[in-house]
């Protein structure tokens, strides 16, 4: 197994859950800021849907502002039907695609995260093997996730995974799931109580 047909998979494993969600299910507020599924699904496609051309024009339109164009091409591609977007996803899973300056663990990381952002507020369980996290969990603990995913670095606390042999850091101790600390390290709160530690509530002011 390569990266990349880890990445393959991850995009299928996503388009296999939105295969089977209701209208309403669609509709549910992301973890990922202010977007539903639905948009969440929108933001998956861009890179196979939105030429670098198109994706220039939206940043002009946006006034310079990468969070402005994404959000707006995440909610416009989002408009689209669903089986469509199911269908990107599984007819781009083996695609190479990289953000620029980004090498193959940013759209590993990109999917794993967007996975859980996605299961996790339907009640949906994932039951992947956590050894997919080992790259990714290396990857946002180091300068190059800065950019776009761990702008506020690193929590000051030692991080060590249950279901994995991966620890990093220095400091009170927090242990967990692979994906809970993934989670964590970009930000996300949710799965804060699948954590546990001597350092647990200096992960969560770290979080704010």
């Amino acid at each position: 197994m390569t990266i990349w047909d880890d990445i393959a998979a991850e995009r299928r494993g996503i388009a296999d859950v939105l295969d089977g969600l209701t209208e309403d299910q669609w509709q549910t507020p992301s973890l990922c800021g202010t977007w539903t599924v639905r948009e969440l699904a929108g933001h998956l496609v861009v890179p196979f849907k939105v030429s670098l051309p198109a994706f220039g024009l939206a940043m002009v339109k946006a006034r310079g502002s990468f969070h402005r164009a994404n959000n707006s091409l995440a909610k416009s591609q989002g408009r689209r039907p669903t089986a469509d977007l199911i269908a990107d996803l599984r007819a781009n899973a083996e695609s190479h695609f990289t953000p620029p300056g980004q090498g193959p663990l940013a759209p590993l990381t990109d999917n794993l995260v967007h996975g859980q952002d996605l299961r996790i507020p339907l009640g949906i369980n994932d039951p992947r093997d956590p050894e997919v996290w080992r790259q990714s969990l290396d990857f946002l603990v180091s300068p190059a996730a800065q950019a776009g995913f761990t702008s506020r670095g690193t929590p000051p606390v030692e991080l060590v995974a249950t279901d994995l042999d991966w620890h990093h850091g220095e400091g009170p101790q927090v242990s967990g799931p692979a994906y809970a600390i993934g989670l964590a390290l970009t930000g996300r709160p949710a799965a804060l109580e699948r954590l546990a530690g001597a350092g647990h509530d200096d992960l969560t002011r770290w979080l704010g």
